[in-house]
């Protein structure tokens, strides 16, 4: 089966089953939230019983081996250690060879929002080398996942005839929040550090090495201010700098944009195929600002006939998302120029691959960002936004939700430049359309034993997508960033673009056509 058919023409054959885009949150596909990135548990310890209880087998989803899991009981407010508490799960994905059974790479998912043990398969794969003799350790951390999820899912909720445009986020928070069983102010990412180190020394890990993409790294540098004696190693993959708010990627979103409309430019296929791919984008996207467009569709999950609603959010949101992932930004030239062309089941394959791609606990984010990021939007990013649609309507959603999430501010400290010589690899991805390669800059302020590489073809998640894989295994195996080299990132691993929905061919007209 051609993938690229299938992922334009949404031709899954799935009736037996409902369509999974029925289970979204309005919340999410709304504001378009957050940075992002890249499970079933069986024989669980009692929860009472979780602070004693041994590591037990168990299975995560996309991995065939049996793992390691287990929980450990904390308070919800640590400053009230008699009060309310909660379970924290992790997973250990065992060394092959355990030849340092006093150290594991602790990976943290991005989002923020997303669950590091849903995640298991992607980390499994990145961090496979340093898996040979290393301990990988995956935390959901608080209010994501396993871990006391902050969820606002919306059941009743079809996100293909869903209108964002006419949502009412103060509203639909309220209704969150309602619905949430948690002081969800004791979910921000220095409260969840403290359960980060409670596991490291519950497990009996004297050095850890960290891995984290996207809001990871906000985790990672954390770790590293507050716990600098636990770490060994440290690698930030789609930096976002102390110094930047989550919220002021307008910008960078605009950018990634824009490297589409050049990269299609510049490829003989693509620029021949589509040589006014910005123009059309324009087109659709000044038609969806006057008014939604609703056309009769193929949902992508059941391949039933579905009224599909197009919105400039969604629209937007769709190309957004898929800017993220090569193989999907691949499509993205064919999608926008068929729906210049009133053709929308192209740009339906794309929005049907990335709506539910996220992950994101959209409470957690809200308590993270509220707390974390709204506060630093100054005069200066609400009038650079003025002019970008997705950066604009980022922040007038966020605003709306954190004022009914009402989160006490961190310190005006928190955002201060990391100070630290541990050794420290930062990757960035030139075509990255949320932490672009100036936000790792930033980041080495104060980083005295410290390498930033860009990878000029990579999106978001560099060591998914080129040697950055082996770059942190040298790290990790060494200690010491003096031999890592940054010269395989710049292997051409671009992928070329769809010039239909079947192949990255140009398809001759036959002579009936003609």
């Amino acid at each position: 089966m051609n993938i690229g058919k299938v992922m334009l023409q949404g031709t899954y054959n799935k009736v037996s089953k409902p369509s999974l885009l029925a289970r979204k949150s309005k919340l999410i596909s709304a504001i378009q939230v957050g940075l992002l990135s890249v499970l079933s548990f069986s024989a669980m310890a009692d929860d009472t019983e979780i602070n004693s209880a041994p590591l037990s087998s168990c299975y995560v989803d996309g991995l065939s081996e049996q793992v390691q899991c287990g929980s450990l009981l904390v308070a919800e407010n640590p400053a009230k250690p008699d009060g309310k508490k909660i379970a924290v799960h992790y997973a250990v994905l065992p060394a092959i060879k355990p030849s340092f059974k006093t150290q594991a790479m602790l990976a943290i998912a991005g989002g923020p929002g997303q669950s590091a043990i849903e995640n298991a398969a992607g980390f499994d794969r990145v961090l496979a080398k340093v898996r040979q003799d290393r301990d990988i350790l995956l935390i959901d951390q608080r209010g994501t996942g396993q871990s006391n999820i902050l969820a606002c899912e919306d059941d009743n909720m079809s996100v293909l005839s869903f209108n964002d445009d006419d949502m009412d986020y103060v509203k639909d928070t309220q209704a969150c929040l309602d619905k949430i069983d948690a002081d969800v102010t004791q979910y921000g990412s220095l409260t969840a550090l403290t359960d980060f180190e409670a596991i490291r020394q519950h497990l009996g890990y004297e050095k850890l090495h960290l891995y984290g993409v996207s809001y990871g790294t906000r985790m990672a540098q954390l770790y590293m201010r507050e716990y600098p004696q636990a770490l060994a190693t440290v690698t930030l993959d789609g930096v976002v700098p102390m110094q930047q708010s989550v919220i002021a990627i307008g910008k960078a979103i605009d950018r990634g944009y824009a490297l589409l409309f050049k990269d299609c430019q510049q490829n003989s296929l693509c620029g021949e195929q589509f040589p006014t791919l910005e123009q059309d984008f324009t087109t659709v996207d000044n038609a969806l600002a006057e008014a939604p467009i609703e056309a009769q569709v193929r949902d992508p999950q059941t391949n039933e006939v579905a009224s599909f609603l197009l919105t400039r959010g969604k629209f937007n949101g769709a190309i957004r998302m898929a800017l993220y992932m090569p193989n999907i930004r691949s499509l993205l030239p064919h999608a926008i120029h068929q729906a210049s062309q009133g053709n929308y089941q192209p740009v339906l394959g794309i929005y049907a691959l990335t709506s539910d791609s996220t992950g994101i606990a959209m409470g957690m984010h809200a308590s993270v960002v509220c707390a974390e990021d709204i506060h630093r939007v100054t005069d200066a990013i609400r009038e650079q936004a003025k002019d970008s649609y997705m950066g604009r309507t980022m922040i007038e959603g966020l605003e709306a939700t954190c004022s009914v999430w009402n989160m006490p501010q961190v310190d005006s400290s928190f955002s201060d430049a990391i100070e630290s010589d541990i050794p420290t690899l930062l990757l960035s991805g030139e075509l990255d359309p949320a932490t672009p390669p100036s936000w790792g800059d930033m980041a080495t302020e104060k980083l005295t034993n410290a390498k930033h590489f860009t990878s000029a073809f990579a999106t978001h998640g560099v060591a998914y997508q080129s040697c950055g894989n082996d770059l942190i295994a040298d790290l990790v195996k060494t200690g010491s960033l003096d031999n890592v080299d940054g010269e395989c990132l710049e292997k051409d691993v671009r992928r070329s673009f769809y010039l239909n929905a079947n192949t990255v061919e140009v398809i001759q007209a036959s002579a009936e056509e003609e």
